[in-house]
């Protein structure tokens, strides 16, 4: 196998038999045992499970009879994604075991994928290292002792070192795109609702996303078609409008699309590497035909949200674990449970104004899109850091807009900076115009290529 494969390319060379489930599969176990001691990202490797599941999707392949382009793909799940006969950790010290699929897990499975087990995250998803107090921290694949981001620093960390394919995250203030644009790889939260959290340990009820992590845009896709139905026993999940369709605009520019720029109160705290890269990711959108317009969002700047979407965040992820903090308080962080503490002991009337303020500002972020098609911006304010540093305040001043928002975003690698380490771009567009969004990030891909750590 080529390692610079994306899950297209692997599938493709499974149906035409260049190469066999079993032997795929081979192959990514041995980059694990290769990898893994350095860059810990598995809590739970199934090899037994996923030798039967290869196995399985050898002899359909022989057969002629794949159950889709996933079938025999390797694939993990980050360790709050329930998998039926595994444990979830959720981060924590609990090992918890699983007795049903997640709807996300359910589809994977039906579609034949070889879920290989659960990787590590950031205790809860509440933060945005993956340095986590009970399995050790997961490494940057790009730098020993740097994050991989967060929370679902595990997937991303994964996906850029070749142990899978694809992995899938969650994402409430943007830890599916955040370990993405630190580890060099794509990350997609898609339309708030499309894809199911049925199955998943909740963080936040009315922030919380299930997304891919990839290689490529085009894997991104294949996994959005597979994973947004809607879901009747989960309460949020919606349908797609009539005649949605995750497939990207097919196009080989940015003619003609409005693409809006954040004026400088969102921009003003980029690192010097970042602010040098997202200005040459500028001129690259208008050398592809794009209308770059400057926006404001004048009543809103990160300062105003940040702290407010933390505290419902606290609050709801408080009562979402009240059970096993009061059944399991060994299992969790002291640092994990005061801030949990802060957010369930918060005055109501101050939940109140956080939530008016959020509901807010998403109407005045949707409302852009009546001036532009699409928002870029850099995905982190930084590149990746060192575990031994101050963890910046600001990682999901950016992000977090499409969670507030409820609108579909995706980031995707844009260059390398000096110091060596990834830069990305997110781009947003307004709910259910997927299509859009992933036709763009196509676009840009084509210019910007892959980027994948050094060996």
């Amino acid at each position: 196998m080529d390692g610079q494969w994306d899950l297209t390319e692997a599938a493709l060379a499974l149906r035409s038999g260049e190469i066999t489930a079993e032997t795929l599969l081979d192959q990514h176990l041995q980059t694990i045992a290769l990898q893994q001691p350095r860059l810990n990202c598995f809590v739970t490797l199934d090899e037994a499970g996923a030798r039967a599941q290869a196995k399985a999707s050898a002899a359909r392949h022989l057969a002629g009879a794949p159950l889709s382009m996933l079938d025999g793909i390797p694939i993990a799940l980050k360790d709050n994604i329930d998998v039926a006969g595994l444990p979830t950790s959720n981060g924590t010290a609990e090992l918890r075991p699983a007795s049903n699929d997640a709807t996300v897990t359910a589809r994977l499975r039906a579609a034949g994928a070889v879920l290989l087990g659960k990787l590590n995250m950031h205790e809860c998803a509440l933060g945005a290292t993956t340095d986590n107090p009970h399995h050790g921290p997961t490494h940057n694949p790009w730098r020993t002792g740097f994050t991989p981001g967060g929370s679902s620093g595990g997937s991303g960390a994964a996906i850029a070192s070749g142990l899978v394919l694809a992995a899938l995250g969650t994402d409430t203030l943007g830890s599916v795109r955040l370990p993405a644009a630190y580890c060099g790889i794509i990350g997609l939260k898609a339309t708030m609702g499309m894809i199911s959290t049925r199955g998943v340990v909740p963080l936040s009820q009315s922030l919380d996303h299930v997304g891919p992590l990839c290689r490529s845009v085009r894997d991104s896709w294949l996994l959005l078609a597979l994973l947004a139905e809607e879901d009747l026993g989960q309460a949020g999940s919606v349908a797609a409008p009539p005649g949605w369709s995750p497939e990207p605009q097919a196009r080989d520019s940015l003619q003609g699309l409005r693409i809006g720029i954040l004026d400088q109160a969102w921009t003003a705290d980029l690192t010097e590497d970042v602010a040098a890269g997202f200005a040459q990711a500028e001129q690259v959108l208008q050398d592809l035909g794009a209308n770059l317009v400057p926006l404001s969002l004048p009543k809103f700047v990160p300062g105003t949200l940040q702290r407010p979407a933390l505290l419902v965040i606290e609050a709801e992820g408080a009562d979402a674990l009240a059970d096993p903090l009061r059944q399991t308080p060994d299992a969790f962080s002291d640092k994990l449970k005061s801030m949990l503490a802060y957010g369930r002991d918060a005055p109501a009337e101050r939940l109140d104004e956080a939530r008016s303020l959020l509901d807010e500002a998403g109407l005045a972020i949707r409302e852009t899109f009546d001036q532009v098609d699409l928002i870029a911006t850099p995905t982190a304010p930084q590149t990746a850091f060192a575990f031994t540093d101050p963890t910046p305040v600001n990682q999901a001043n950016l992000t977090m807009l499409a969670n507030i928002s409820g609108c579909p975003a995706i980031t995707l690698p844009s260059g390398i900076a000096p110091s060596g380490l990834p830069l990305a771009m997110q781009l947003m567009a307004r709910p259910y115009d997927e299509a859009e969004l992933l036709g763009a990030a196509q676009a840009l891909e084509n210019t910007w290529s892959r980027h994948l750590p050094p060996d």
